[in-house]
């Protein structure tokens, strides 16, 4: 049997206990070695209602800082989606990641931009 990358064996962990529903949908945060991605899903509906990352349109013309910024812009552009979206509470799904660093940027610049967690 082929064995887990012990990220994958965390995000499957927390998975478990984890799901997202229609009033509180599950803000899942994924970063890849170059770039962040969030999205916020309804695990009941199997939906998708809002989508962020550091490769979006609406974050295209500003300045590229250092990672940890641009994850902080995503985490500000992910809060103003869901509020579009009607969305004011979400889960929050590390995906298996440590919470510090870029992780914790992005919780942090929700929390700050209206959203509950």
């Amino acid at each position: 049997m082929a064995t887990l990358d012990p990220r994958i064996k965390r995000k499957n962990r927390i998975r478990k206990k984890l799901s997202g529903t229609s009033e509180r949908p599950r803000l899942t945060v994924y970063k890849s070695l170059k770039h962040i991605y969030a999205q916020v899903v309804d695990d009941s509906s199997g939906k998708t209602l809002a989508f962020a990352s550091s490769l979006s349109k609406e974050l295209k013309g500003q300045d590229e800082g250092d990672k940890k910024a641009d994850a902080k812009r995503v985490g500000k552009l992910i809060a103003e989606k869901c509020k579009a979206a009607n969305v004011e509470a979400v889960v929050f799904d590390r995906n298996g990641f440590p919470y510090q660093g870029r992780i914790a940027a992005v919780a942090d610049a929700a929390r700050e931009a209206g959203l509950k967690f």
